[in-house]
């Protein structure tokens, strides 16, 4: 990786180090410059994979939206759901801000526990579980889990009698676009038994779960979960439990969320005036906007004849598709916004133009590909760009952090070595009490555009300290 130029002074505010040359450069533009370093590194030096498509992430982002939610949602403990994105690195910067973690296989567990948190703070949030997944959590003492069927108590009781349990009960938002509430969820007709057999079995419930779906957008959802788990607390009291815990899972919305917020709190205080803890499972939330996806534009089909008169967009393969990167696009029917990056310098390196040759910067109409032989293997049917593509070009898309192939897998064999960036306190008021340490690096190429002075003061031009300024 070849780091950026010095800027030309550096100043430190507190014990945080800036770059004052790029004091004054959003997000988006720490993204748009370490996009631009890192096209220009493997182009210019011909980086063996410089083909592959690569990830910038924004590790700042992950403090902006921390700070969002503990804005909101205060008095609700998040607890982020691994599932999501489980980069190390990602997992990392959370774990020191002292969120919990939700986790549902035993992979999930191990990346979490691999970096020294404390078992107390992982909830395994799966309902369904292997036996062996319950005994391996029982042996890392990942003691509580979610259930919502006689099986699993009984599974349960069998491998880890002690487990702290939530009864996870049916929620269902209608406009989510994942309902899971088709696969885990106990209705309310069949709580009362389930606690029964519960209690009859020696085991300690001590909350009530729910999750309303993934993209969940009518607040009255959660509403209706949150009146629904009262009545599953009021059953567990009068067999003896003793409840302490409210879990309202996850799906929150980036758009959304804010307008959702109070209204999810009301409902909690009017049904729960005080005395428990209540935590949520945000994933998207806090992942999505982290990540920026850079593909590679390896072949391009103009249109000729008929197809050219009828005004058919032209053709782009790039180097991911939907069996990488852009499974969403099936999945979840996600439209996928591509962005030419235009960085003169980076471009410079790719194609220049002879006379007569030059660029057209007009609007042109294209279709993208990915670069499989499948005919499904479109990521965007049409789209509408500024200026012509050509081979070698890339494009950027925003918004990338939840739910990509290698972290849905557990895949970790292509993350390269990190780079630690020490900062002697925490970047926000919201964030732990113990020294912040930083990491940066993206999956898949990682990346951290740095700099070093001549007088050995170093600092950072991408994701943290730059970024990390306007939250100290």
């Amino acid at each position: 990786m070849a780091p950026l130029s010095a800027p030309s002074e550096a100043v430190t505010t507190g014990k945080i180090i800036h770059a004052t040359g790029y004091r004054n450069l959003s997000p988006d533009e720490l993204v748009d410059l370490a996009i631009e370093s890192h096209i220009v590194h493997i182009v210019k030096r011909s980086v063996v994979g410089g083909d592959e498509s690569f990830f910038i992430a924004d590790l700042g982002q992950i403090l902006r939206q921390h700070r969002r939610w503990t804005q909101h949602m205060s008095s609700i403990r998040p607890y982020y759901a691994v599932k999501c994105n489980c980069d190390p690195t990602f997992l990392n910067v959370l774990a020191e801000l002292g969120t919990g973690f939700d986790c549902a296989s035993i992979e999930e567990m191990r990346a979490v526990l691999s970096l020294g948190v404390d078992p107390a703070r992982i909830l395994f949030a799966n309902p369904c579980k292997a036996p062996a997944a319950v005994a391996f959590a029982r042996e890392v003492g990942v003691l509580r889990t979610t259930f919502d069927n006689i099986d699993e108590l009984d599974t349960i009781k069998t491998h880890m009698p002690e487990a702290q349990l939530l009864l996870r009960i049916y929620a269902n938002d209608e406009g989510a676009f994942i309902c899971l509430g088709d696969k885990f969820g106990a209705q309310l007709d069949t709580t009362e038994e389930l606690l029964s057999r519960a209690w009859e079995l020696g085991l300690n419930v001590i909350g009530v779960s729910f999750h309303v779906g993934t993209g969940a957008t009518n607040p009255s959802s959660f509403c209706k979960a949150i009146k629904d788990a009262r009545l599953a607390f009021s059953q567990a009291e009068r067999l003896g439990f003793h409840l302490k815990i409210l879990d309202i899972g996850g799906g929150f919305q980036d758009d959304c969320f804010e307008a959702m917020a109070p209204i999810i709190r009301d409902a909690i205080r009017s049904e729960f005036p005080a005395g428990i803890t209540t935590i949520a499972e945000p994933g998207r939330l806090f992942a999505r906007s982290v990540y920026t996806l850079v593909c590679r534009v390896i072949s391009r089909r103009r249109q000729l004849g008929s197809a050219a008169r009828s005004g058919v967009p032209d053709m782009l393969y790039q180097n991911d598709g939907i069996y990488g990167n852009f499974m969403n696009v099936i999945m979840e029917k996600e439209t996928m916004v591509p962005y030419l990056v235009k960085s003169k310098k980076a471009r410079g390196f790719l194609h220049k133009p002879k006379q007569g040759d030059a660029l057209q910067v007009t609007n042109h109409r294209y279709s993208i590909w990915g670069p499989t032989c499948d005919s499904t293997d479109c990521v965007v049917r049409e789209v509408t760009l500024d200026s012509e593509v050509k081979i070698g070009d890339w494009l950027k898309y925003k918004n990338m952090g939840g739910g990509f192939r290698h972290f849905i897998l557990g895949i970790s064999t292509e993350l390269t070595e990190l780079q630690h960036i020490q900062v002697p306190r925490p970047l926000s008021s919201m964030a732990s009490a113990a020294p912040m340490t930083h990491f940066m690096s993206i999956v898949k190429r990682c990346l951290a555009i740095s700099w070093c002075s001549a007088e050995g003061i170093c600092g950072l031009g991408f994701i943290g300290m730059g970024v990390a300024q306007s939250l100290a």
